[in-house]
This record gives C-alpha cells, sequence and structure tokens, in this order.
C-alpha cells in the first residue's frame, strides 16, 4: 500500500501538532482553514499511515534531577547480529539512557545518557555500561549546555536566511 504525499495542510497540522502537542482539534482546524471533521479525517490519516508516532510531554530533565547529558561512545569486542542483539536489549532496560544510535565510523553505538552528577556517572559507568557483555571501549564527552533541540524534523522549506551587514540573519520575503 503506496501513502500518499503529504500537502501544504498535511505539513501545516504536522508542524501545529510539532508545535503544541496539547492544541485542541478546532484550534487546528481554526488554522489550517478547514471544518473539524476534515481536520479530524487528516488528523487521523496521518496518525494510522506512521506520520504522528504518538503524543508526549516534554520534561525539563535539569528540573527532575538530570543535571548532566554525556554522550557516549561505544565499541563492542564483536560486530555479530547476537552481540549487538544482546546490546541492544540491555541498553533499553537502563533508564538513565535516554537514546541510543547504531552508528558508522569507530564506535558502535552512541548514547545520551542523564545522569545528577559525575559520582552518578561513575555509577552507571562502573555498575551497568562495563557490566554489559561483549563491551569492548567506551568513550564519554559531557555537554556543557543544550544549543538546539528540536522535537520534529523540518516539515516545509523555509527560504534561506541572508546574512545583512552586521551579521544578523534576516528571512526574505515571500
Amino acid at each position: 500500500m503506496t501513502t500518499p504525499a503529504l500537502d501544504r495542510t498535511d505539513l501545516r497540522i504536522l508542524q501545529l501538532l510539532a508545535d503544541d502537542g496539547r492544541i485542541s482539534w478546532r484550534e487546528v482546524a481554526e488554522r489550517i482553514g478547514l471544518s473539524l471533521t476534515p481536520t479530524l479525517r487528516r488528523i487521523r490519516r496521518l496518525e494510522s499511515e506512521g506520520y504522528v508516532a504518538g503524543y508526549t510531554a516534554r520534561f525539563d530533565e535539569r528540573r527532575l534531577g538530570g543535571q548532566m547529558s554525556v554522550y557516549v561512545s561505544v565499541t563492542l569486542e564483536r560486530q555479530t547480529e547476537e552481540t549487538l542483539n544482546a546490546f541492544e536489549s540491555r541498553i533499553a532496560e537502563v533508564p538513565e539512557v535516554m537514546s541510543c544510535f547504531l552508528m558508522t565510523g569507530d564506535a558502535d553505538y552512541l548514547l545520551r545518557v542523564v545522569v545528577a552528577d559525575i559520582e552518578s556517572y561513575q555509577r552507571f559507568l562502573l555498575k551497568t555500561l562495563t557490566r554489559i557483555p561483549g563491551v569492548a571501549h567506551i568513550q564519554s564527552s559531557f555537554a556543557v549546555k543544550p544549543v538546539l533541540q528540536r522535537v520534529a524534523p523540518p516539515l516545509a522549506p523555509k527560504p534561506p536566511a541572508r546574512i545583512a551587514r552586521g551579521g544578523r540573519a534576516q528571512r526574505r520575503r515571500a
């Protein structure tokens, strides 16, 4: 089954949901200029086709005790399917691991780990990560501050920014 291409209205709906997952369907309908029924039909289609994977709340990690974000590169002893699956299964059970990516390049995995402090990270490292069978090498990098964290990929092409005198970006007017 092929999915139809997304049109401007679909993209606008996705952008509204990315900006505010708690927006009412009525407000979505008003902002895109459709009545409620066709708006709901579009939202349900976007959900059923997998464009909308779910609705969640975003938390302030720092306020909840996650003062440190650590990016951890993990290299395994072997890259067999069995070793990879075992690592992925085990790492999925670790609550400090916020994301895990299978990578190309020098390391096999890149983890984002959130902990309260350096002692908590040391405990995670010694009591959890180094005890996972097959882990051969670990390299940690500590984030100084978050600069940008997007919740959605680009949904529609935007005009390129121009750099004006004084080094400030300006948007081209349509």
